[in-house]
């Protein structure tokens, strides 16, 4: 076998059910030799990286995932061993997909960036990126290195829903795609036009949904990987080429995942290793934080059809290390301190929606100012967010406020569509922190609540810590607390916890989240000096 290079909403939200049970699959040994074993332990990344596709590139491996309405869109992850990832680089430069992704005039939460696509194409050692947007049409982007620069290659008016690109051995580009009508394109050789598309599977009745396409050639075989969301994994397979006809298999349902109180581990892609072993990273819902990548081996059967390896009945909590060469080196850790040196943000950061670009800027810390008027945070430019770790980490700030002006706000939020913050509030010429709790949108994101301030205290000179722990652990509502200090060392607590709900109608799981807007005028600004997530 060979693969080294290579939401309808409603339907989500009809299908998508809190997941319990057992799978059928292959169980994996349990003995003291087993045990023994170095070992990974699941999630592999305790971040929000949801609908992942993965693959590998001579010694290494790469994973695409959704951002939604996160700006830059579509992190591009790396790993030479696929445990440890970093965050390397942005297939979406920038949501340049209408107006309301600047939040002007309009707004793109739970839009943007869904279920797409990373391949390789040998013959000209590009990277592509394949996805559709707001369900009108599909765009491709390309570089010859992930870090960047990515640009779009093409347009193409057909909106290839949750697709997945497949560059053939021929060095054809086809795309699987659809929800519960799977269909097929073919792409001309150039990747810019649709030469031909066709209906390929349409899902029976007694599976429900199937979406999430990843498409694979492998022994001259043609597979499309598809979830049921959110509790199951079907494959089809076609021996007769990429337009079928194709038989159908499952391949989990219902099986019991690695994170307690987290969903059936769905959605993901397969990988073969250096070595000729197969994996499938899926990933895990596990709201309040998101969706989180868990792996897990695979075999085939003698007919074709790929195993996921079990422990005890379940998606194991821990496997043995893949076999791979000794990487070349450490991965770039997704936490830890950043002091915004360089000219540029790490690539572990994204904007809520595009950035206003000439109001921030980096080097000796990173100044954010006031890029709006308005008392409403969501409809606030120039947010900066950090996914949060799980199972609960911690995040500190160090903000200079000196050059703040009457009406302004800045701080550190707890972001979603629930969300609550500590920071600054200057009116009248003084200074207070405050926690701020209450804002809140509706099912279709309007915001029903700015916030209430449910604490406060007077602070003086132009330098505050601020501090936001959580608890991203599934299966409830989790605490946020918050808490400052005016000189790094004893930080005080301020205001009661926050609750942090699991609901899953965001998709996204909460992140940490910089601000700075305007209640009355535009010309204030802070900048921070630090900011460090720590694990707890």
């Amino acid at each position: 076998m060979d693969l080294s290079w290579s939401h309808h909403v409603l339907s989500r939200r009809r299908t998508l059910a809190a997941a319990t049970g057992l799978a059928a699959g292959a169980l994996l040994p349990t003995g003291p030799a087993f045990a023994a074993a170095a070992q990974y332990t699941n999630p592999v990344i305790w971040q929000d990286f949801a609908d992942i596709d993965v693959m590998r590139v001579g010694d290494t491996y790469y994973a695409s995932a959704s951002t939604m309405h996160y700006s830059p869109g579509a992190p591009v992850l790396r790993s030479y061993d696929l445990v440890n990832w970093e965050i390397a680089g942005h297939a979406v430069p920038a949501l340049d997909f209408g107006a309301k992704y600047d939040l002007n005039g309009a707004r793109g939460y739970v839009r943007g960036i869904w279920a797409s696509s990373l391949a390789y194409r040998p013959s000209n050692r590009t990277f592509y990126w394949l996805g559709q947007i707001d369900f009108a049409r599909t765009y491709l982007y390309t570089a010859t290195a992930v870090e960047g620069p990515w640009s779009r290659l093409t347009t193409i008016s057909t909106p290839y829903y949750d697709a997945g690109l497949l560059v053939d051995t021929d060095d054809t580009l086809y795309v699987a795609y659809g929800n519960t009508t799977i269909s097929v394109a073919q792409l001309s050789r150039d990747g810019r036009t649709q030469v031909r598309t066709q209906e390929v599977f349409r899902t029976p009745s007694s599976v429900g949904t199937l979406e999430g396409a990843r498409f694979y050639k492998i022994n001259g075989q043609y597979y499309i990987f598809l979830t049921r969301p959110a509790n199951g994994q079907y494959i089809l397979k076609s021996s007769n080429g990429p337009f079928g006809p194709y038989t159908m298999r499952q391949v989990l349902l219902d099986l019991r995942g690695p994170i307690p109180g987290g969903g059936v581990p769905h959605q993901g892609g397969l990988v073969r290793t250096q070595s000729g072993a197969w994996y499938y990273m899926a990933f895990v819902d596990a709201y309040p934080g998101g969706r989180m990548p868990a792996l897990a081996p695979v075999t085939w059967t003698a007919d074709g059809w790929p195993v996921v390896q079990l422990v005890d009945g379940a998606w194991g909590t821990t496997y043995p290390l893949p076999a791979v060469p000794t990487p070349p080196r450490q991965v770039t850790p997704m936490t830890g301190v950043d002091t915004f040196d360089g000219t540029s943000l790490k690539p572990r950061w994204e904007w809520n929606h595009n950035p206003d670009n000439t109001r921030w800027s980096v080097g000796n810390g990173l100044t954010l100012r006031t890029a709006t008027v308005t008392h409403d945070l969501y409809w606030a430019r120039n947010t900066l967010t950090h996914r949060i770790q799980g199972p609960t980490s911690t995040a500190t700030v160090q903000l200079d406020h000196s050059a703040m002006r009457d009406g302004d706000r800045a701080g550190l939020a707890l972001l979603r569509d629930s969300s609550a913050w500590i920071g600054l509030k200057r009116d009248g010429g003084a200074t207070r922190v405050v926690t701020v709790t209450g804002l809140t949108m509706d099912g279709n994101w309007n915001t029903t609540g700015t916030g209430t301030e449910v604490a406060s205290a007077p602070v003086s000179g132009g330098r505050v810590w601020l501090r936001a722990n959580a608890d991203i652990r599934p299966g409830a509502p989790r605490p946020g607390t918050f808490s400052y200090s005016t000189d790094g060392i004893t930080f005080t607590r301020l205001g009661p916890a926050f609750s942090m709900g699991n609901d899953w109608r965001f998709f996204m799981g909460y992140r940490f989240a910089l601000f700075n807007h305007a209640t009355q005028a535009l010309g204030g600004a802070v900048r921070v000096m630090r900011f460090e997530v720590s694990t707890s």
